[in-house]
């Protein structure tokens, strides 16, 4: 089916006739369902008109559709798979009524993508009720593997924690020793205020104050002009997408750039293109992805641009392999059913293309390395979409929170 009717929501089904390879005999006696799977549905909801849409959104719909032909053409299953696709236009409500209807009516099998705070708690409040898997892919919030886990969601690419204090400390020992925060009044943004200031802490540094604005905000001079006056050395952005992108480009038109070290504290590659690399150039990013690691990313991630026009970011690459990893465990344990898929998924290694080898933690985290880049200068840069020159290698167990801080219920303490 062409990659434009996939955008447009319709529904693709792929089939083969193949029988189930002899590798799913290795399941463990009883984990296999007798009956066989006839069809897999998978949701993509996703933002496509509204702030998140260059982040997620028909990005999300391609990568989604190159795991099931990746899947396909590796696996040769002997289901189909449907794939649906919504906009819930950064909406909870709209995202609330989206997945019930089509778990309710159309017996989608597992969701995915559900970017945005509010968003992915609503959807992850409606996977457990009705016993569905979520692939939280494009979701950073830490409560969403602590005190709001849920048994059918899965935390898939990164989490504040994870890329806030990160950057923030290594912007701090890099000399910028005291912050002001300019911070999305929400729960993504205050958590990625919160672990930027441990980040801040730990490198030594001090955070001077902080201002709140409004989701999708316009007009940022009030908020940087308190930063500027508080004398701070770095002003850490507490937002993403395009209030990220609004928020640098005035404080650089007020001339902060190059006197304080602005600092975006969960920046994605098409966020640096959208600012450009003159304005971009000196910033630290984390990320758990980038198109030009190693020859399979690379490969990988010119599939993507030629169907997409842009470089995926690292949620569309975690999306890729969440339906990739869901795909092979329906296959190995032949069935839809929650509880033995979530099993297969938590024992198997997470390996694929865009992922090195990681594994879903008892919080059903992902438990992955994440990379500390800096963005290049222009004089720096190669070719187009060459923006980062990577600085170190974050173990998993060194950027995420250790089990036992977590307050997920999960976890036996």
């Amino acid at each position: 089916m062409p990659f434009a009717k996939t955008l447009r929501g319709a529904v693709s089904c792929l089939a083969v006739a193949a029988a189930l390879s002899a590798a799913a005999a290795t399941v463990p006696s009883g984990a296999r369902a007798e009956t066989p799977v006839k069809e897999v549905k998978i949701g993509v909801l996703t933002d496509m008109s509204s702030i998140y849409s260059d982040l997620v959104g028909p990005g999300s719909v391609l990568a989604a559709q190159m795991a099931i032909d990746d899947f396909i053409a590796a696996e040769k299953p002997g289901f189909k798979i449907s794939l649906l696709s919504a906009d819930h236009t950064s909406k909870a409500d709209v995202a609330s009524s989206i997945a019930r209807k089509w778990i309710d009516e159309q017996g989608v099998n597992v969701l995915t993508d559900v970017a945005g705070a509010s968003v992915t708690l609503a959807v992850s409040n409606i996977g457990a009720e009705k016993n569905r898997l979520v692939l939280a892919t494009a979701s950073g919030q830490n409560s969403l593997s602590s005190e709001d886990c849920k048994p059918t969601t899965l935390h898939w690419s990164y989490n504040t924690r994870a890329v806030a204090a990160t950057t923030a400390k290594a912007v701090t020992m890099d000399g910028a020793k005291n912050w002001y925060f300019v911070t999305a009044d929400y729960a993504g943004g205050r958590s990625l205020e919160e672990d930027a200031t441990k980040g801040v802490l730990a490198g030594g540094g001090k955070v001077l104050g902080s201002v709140k604005h409004p989701f999708n905000n316009n007009d940022f001079s009030s908020q940087i002009l308190m930063g500027q006056s508080s004398g701070a050395k770095a002003i850490g952005f507490g937002n993403s997408g395009p209030d990220t992108i609004n928020a640098v480009k005035q404080a650089n038109e007020y001339g902060l750039g190059s006197s304080v070290a602005l600092t975006p504290l969960l920046a994605m590659i098409t966020d640096i293109d959208a600012m450009g690399l003159d304005m971009a150039k000196g910033m630290y990013v984390t990320e758990s992805f980038y198109w030009d690691m190693n020859d399979q990313t690379r490969a990988w991630s010119k599939r993507f641009f030629d169907k997409r026009g842009k470089m995926p970011t690292m949620v569309q690459a975690g999306l890729y392999s969440a339906v990739n990893h869901y795909l092979k465990a329906v296959k190995a344990t032949n069935s839809t059913d929650t509880a033995p898929v979530l099993a297969a998924m938590k024992e198997t290694t997470i390996s694929d293309p865009v992922t090195k080898p990681s594994r879903l933690r008892a919080d059903n985290i992902v438990l992955r390395d994440m990379y500390l880049f800096k963005v290049k200068a222009p004089s720096e840069s190669k070719q187009p979409w060459d923006y980062y020159t990577l600085l170190k290698t974050i173990p998993g167990e060194e950027a995420f929170a250790p089990l036992s801080e977590s307050k997920c219920a999960l976890v036996k303490k």
